[in-house]
């Protein structure tokens, strides 16, 4: 018999600067090394790993093993949901320099929260969703249904999945919703395909490319930015 959920546990584990450091690289949705993890903390590599032990037991993180290689990523969306309702009510670090002001705007203007858009454009994207029609409140419509399917989204088969369909998920630096969930993902995976989205070096920031810009506004009338 469960008493309780261990929310002291469960924030022990965020409390350590360097574990933090690590659950926000994970938070791109991708797998990572623990040498990668340690650089994206600023620790050794032997630290490193017994801070991932941690992630793993207390369920945060998995291992996911790759030949002679071990990659950790976040244990699943609802992880990823969750660091990101906490992240609206985190308070603001200070900038320190111009190379973290500069990833600071690319983060903000379009990034991954672990595996759907983010940011500026994923909420601006939302939003075009809402006018079209194609969302109302947290559901799918009919005429949403067809357009994705037409956009090469297998809706139908998304249904069929343990995750939910559609969530809308409060994005921390714009306080507005940006679409998650099972669509979420697989809108933002077609963006990626398609090469209308790209990534920004090793971060969780990316761009729309100019052909994404052109193809965006012909599919969904939303006019995105070029940095």
């Amino acid at each position: 018999m469960i008493a309780d959920s261990d929310l002291a546990g469960l924030a022990t584990l965020l409390a350590d600067e360097s574990r933090a450091r690590m659950c926000m690289r994970l938070m791109d949705g991708r797998a990572w090394t623990s040498g990668e993890l340690a650089r994206a903390a600023d620790i050794a590599p032997s630290t490193a790993s017994e801070h991932l032990g941690r992630l793993v037991q207390g369920g945060l993180a998995v291992v996911v093993p790759q030949g002679r290689h071990r990659y950790y990523r976040l244990a699943g969306p609802e992880v990823a949901f969750a660091l990101e309702a906490l992240l609206t009510i985190a308070p603001p670090r200070p900038v320190r320099n111009l190379r973290e002001a500069s990833r600071g705007r690319a983060t903000a203007a379009a990034r991954t929260c672990y595996d759907h858009l983010a940011g500026q454009a994923g909420v601006a994207l939302t939003s075009a969703f809402h006018v079209l029609g194609y969302l109302d409140e947290e559901a799918l419509t009919p005429v949403g249904a067809r357009a994705f399917t037409e956009f090469g989204v297998d809706v139908e088969a998304l249904r069929q999945r343990r995750r939910v369909l559609v969530r809308h998920c409060v994005d921390w630096t714009e306080r507005r919703p940006h679409l998650a969930g099972a669509l979420g993902a697989a809108i933002t995976a077609e963006l990626f395909d398609r090469g209308w989205l790209v990534r920004i070096g090793t971060g969780r920031a990316v761009q729309v490319t100019p052909p994404g810009r052109q193809g965006l506004w012909t599919t969904f009338g939303w006019e995105a930015q070029v940095a």
